[in-house]
């Protein structure tokens, strides 16, 4: 009888690919080759459609308001800077940067003032016994106050200038019925003194209560323990929104400040709706509405481009301003440092 000796196993030497293992060099290639096609997809197409959406169409704007082109020739006359020149004289032109301006000013911050002040209602605006509560009803509340975010603006326009009707409108109506009578047939959006705060109304009423939900989730997202330890320690509903709310959404408000004021410098659609003139003595008048009188009324596209690119500058150093004050007063990310 033949003895054998023990079976052996082959074990690989340390270093040697194991057998149906890629190469570590191949590996290193397809790892490789996925981050630039990550890369590709995600980085490279948005930032081509960028380029091709917005830089282009800024740069051949920009071009456009150094010549006189009419908008249908192809002649293209350079000027230089002369439609700036023009432009810098233009009380029109000025008047309607002044309302623009004013539209900056006022709105996103009445809008979300109050669109703040709602949210802090709705969170923890309720009882004081107990712990942190809203008012009753909240949900109700939100989807009444977001309901005006979702009808387009032309409709919303065109819905408020039906309610300032001087002759027949519900605004006049209702104040007449309560025994105010010298506002039978007042022209709201007819008069210098009120065309412009009438139409204000009408945005500020229309972004209220998005802005209101979008501030009750950020509220929403803070530690209770900070609101019921303010409570301890005797800070009423103001002085939790002030202390504790407020600076905890702040990245919030900060995002919602650029947006509100991108949109007050447009404001293209409710203007025209409201007062497709202008308003009494321009008194409505904002950039774009000068833009699109000036390019497709007057046929003077060169004129119009420089009009936008002012406004593009406007919005541009604002949108850097707020960034900037952001800075300094510690925002970081979603809340004050």
């Amino acid at each position: 009888m033949t003895q054998t000796g023990p079976m052996t196993a082959a074990v690989p030497a340390a270093g040697t690919p194991q057998q149906g293992a890629p190469p570590p060099a191949r590996r290193r290639r397809r790892a490789g080759l996925d981050r630039i096609s990550l890369m590709v997809v995600f980085l490279g197409v948005p930032f081509a459609f960028y380029v091709l959406m917005v830089l282009y169409p800024f740069t051949q704007a920009t071009y456009y308001s150094l010549t006189a082109w009419t908008g249908f020739s192809p002649e293209q006359p350079f000027v230089g800077l002369g439609n700036y020149a023009r432009l810098a004289g233009d009380p029109t032109f000025l008047s309607a940067l002044g309302n623009s301006l004013t539209l900056l000013l006022v709105v996103p911050l009445v809008t979300l003032t109050a669109s703040f002040a709602l949210a802090v209602l709705i969170t923890f605006g309720g009882r004081s016994a107990g712990g942190v509560r809203g008012l009753r009803g909240s949900g109700f509340y939100r989807v009444v106050s977001f309901f005006p975010y979702v009808v387009p603006a032309i409709v919303i326009g065109i819905i408020w200038s039906q309610v300032y009707n001087p002759a027949n409108g519900l605004l006049n109506g209702t104040l007449t019925a309560v025994g105010l009578d010298r506002f039978t047939d007042f022209p709201w959006l007819g008069d210098v003194d009120t065309a412009m705060a009438a139409t204000v109304v009408v945005i500020i009423w229309s972004f209220v209560g998005f802005y209101m939900v979008l501030f009750v989730a950020a509220i929403q997202s803070i530690d209770t323990e900070l609101f019921e330890a303010a409570r301890l320690d005797g800070a009423g509903r103001f002085r939790s929104a002030v202390h504790v709310a407020l600076p905890g959404i702040a990245g919030s408000v900060r995002t919602a400040y650029v947006y509100m004021g991108i949109l007050a410098l447009d404001a293209f659609v409710y203007m025209q709706a409201l007062n497709p003139s202008g308003g009494p003595e321009g008194s409505t008048l904002v950039v774009t509405q000068e833009i699109y009188s000036t390019a497709f009324s007057q046929g003077q596209f060169g004129v119009a481009c420089a009009m936008g690119v002012v406004l593009a500058a406007v919005t541009l150093a604002f949108v850097g301003a707020v960034f900037a004050v952001a800075r300094l007063l510690g925002v970081r990310g979603g809340a004050r440092a």
